[in-house]
């Protein structure tokens, strides 16, 4: 229980630094650089998980 208390405690306050980090230009410029490269990885994982569900569902594969 403990461990889980100390986890909310991180997640809350990455929020509240985010937050405050969001409200200076400079910081709000990093965020948008991290979400960008968030958002370009996660669109390579989800190509690359498409193209390997579309090539196992392949007739005549099996």
């Amino acid at each position: 229980m403990k461990n889980v208390l100390w986890f909310l405690i991180g997640v809350i306050g990455g929020f509240v630094a985010a937050h405050f980090m969001n409200k200076d230009p400079r910081g709000h410029d990093i965020l948008a650089e991290v979400d960008a490269r968030i958002n370009g990885f996660t669109a390579i994982l989800g190509d690359a998980y498409r193209e390997q569900e579309a090539r196992l569902t392949e007739p005549g594969d099996n």
